[in-house]
C-alpha cells in the first residue's frame, strides 16, 4: 500500500478572462509514494505543485482522479486522510490569541489527542522552540513562527509529513535544524513529501523526484538516475563584462558566473575560445558534474514546448 497515491488527478479552474473556458493546473497526474520514502515534487512557479498538496490535504476537490493517503481516500475517508497527514503550508498562518505551547495543545485537541505534553516538549526542543513556548504567536519573527508551524503540523504524530516551501525565506540555522529533525523522523519511518525551490536541498534528502511542469508529470525517477542522465558536465566560470548574445543563448549566466554544459575537452576549450575572442577573462575556471539544478533546467527546456493554451482548454476536457 501507498503512503500517498494520486491516480490520473485534474484540476480545472474557470477562466477569469474567457467564460466556457478553464485553466488546467493539473493533467491526469499519476505517482505513488511508498511508505518511508523521502520524496521530492519539484516544478516552477505555477506548475501545479501546490494545487495537488491542496488536494491530497483536503482542502480542494480534484476535478478527476482519485487521491488517497495510507489508503484512504482524501475525499471520501476525509477524516481518516487527515488524520494520517501533516501539512506544513507555505503560508504563514497562525493564532494570534494562543501562545506557542497553547496552539500546539489545542492543535493536539482538533485531532482528539490528548496528555502529550512530553511530545511537545521534544517538539519544542527538536525545533529550537523551548525558549519560546509561552511566548504569543504574535511576538515571533517569521522564522520562529515556520518553525511553530512545523511542530502543529507534527503534534498529532502523522505518519505522513507534507512539507510545500518549508524553508522559504528562513536563515541558514532553520534549515539545518528542520532537516537533522525531519531527517530523522523519516529515519524511524515517516514518509515525506517535500516542495521546494532549493535544488540543492531536494538533491541531498530526496530519494526519488517527480518534475510538474504546466501541471503534467515531465519527469519521474529516483535522484540518483536522474542525475546520472544527466547529457554532460559543466564548465563553470566567471566574468567581468557581458557575453556576446550567440554565447550568452546557451549559458546560464548568474551575475558574473557562467555556466556552460561540456561533454568533453574538446567542447571546454571551444567555449572558453569564444570567451576569449569576446575580449573577455575567464577567472576562477572548473569543471564539475551536473547536479539536480542542471537536471531540472534541462527537462524543463526539453517539455518547453508541451504547455496547454489555458484559455483554450475546455471544462473537463
Amino acid at each position: 500500500m501507498s503512503a500517498i497515491s494520486f491516480q490520473s488527478v485534474s484540476k480545472a479552474y474557470p477562466s477569469p478572462r474567457t467564460p466556457g473556458t478553464s485553466f488546467l493546473a493539473l493533467d491526469q497526474v499519476s505517482l505513488d509514494i511508498e511508505e518511508g520514502e523521502f520524496f521530492g515534487l519539484l516544478g516552477p512557479n505555477g506548475a501545479g505543485k501546490t494545487t495537488l498538496i491542496t488536494i491530497l490535504a483536503g482542502l480542494a476537490k480534484a476535478t478527476s482522479g482519485q487521491v488517497s493517503v495510507l489508503g484512504s481516500d482524501v475525499q471520501t475517508d476525509y477524516a481518516q486522510a487527515r488524520r494520517k497527514l501533516g501539512v506544513v503550508p507555505q503560508e504563514l498562518v497562525f493564532d494570534p490569541f494562543f501562545n506557542v505551547r497553547e496552539a500546539l495543545r489545542f492543535q493536539s485537541g482538533y485531532f482528539g489527542v490528548k496528555h502529550n505534553d512530553a511530545w511537545i516538549d521534544e517538539l519544542l526542543e527538536s525545533l529550537g522552540l523551548t525558549d519560546k513556548a509561552n511566548a504569543n504567536m504574535r511576538m515571533l519573527s517569521g522564522g520562529m513562527k515556520r518553525r511553530v508551524l512545523v511542530g502543529l503540523a507534527l503534534v498529532h504524530k502523522p505518519p505522513v509529513i507534507v512539507l510545500d516551501e518549508p524553508t522559504a525565506g528562513v536563515d541558514v540555522e532553520l534549515r539545518q535544524t528542520l532537516w537533522a529533525f525531519i531527517s530523522r523522523l523519516n529515519k524511524q519511518g515517516s514518509t515525506v513529501l517535500l516542495t521546494t525551490h532549493y535544488l540543492e536541498e531536494a538533491e541531498a534528502l530526496c530519494g526519488r523526484i517527480a518534475m510538474l511542469k504546466t501541471g503534467r508529470v515531465v519527469a519521474l525517477d529516483s535522484t540518483s538516475a536522474l542525475l546520472k542522465a544527466a547529457s554532460s558536465n559543466v564548465l563553470r566560470f566567471k566574468i567581468d563584462g557581458d557575453l556576446p548574445p550567440s554565447l550568452a543563448a546557451g549559458a546560464r549566466v548568474t551575475g558574473r558566473v557562467v555556466q556552460f554544459p561540456a561533454q568533453d575537452a574538446l567542447a571546454v576549450e571551444k567555449y572558453l575560445a569564444a570567451v576569449r575572442e569576446a575580449g573577455l577573462v575567464a577567472q576562477d575556471i572548473e569543471i564539475r558534474r551536473a547536479d539536480l539544478e542542471d537536471v531540472f533546467l534541462d527537462v524543463m527546456n526539453r517539455h518547453a514546448t508541451t504547455a496547454l493554451d489555458p484559455l483554450t482548454q475546455k471544462v473537463g476536457a
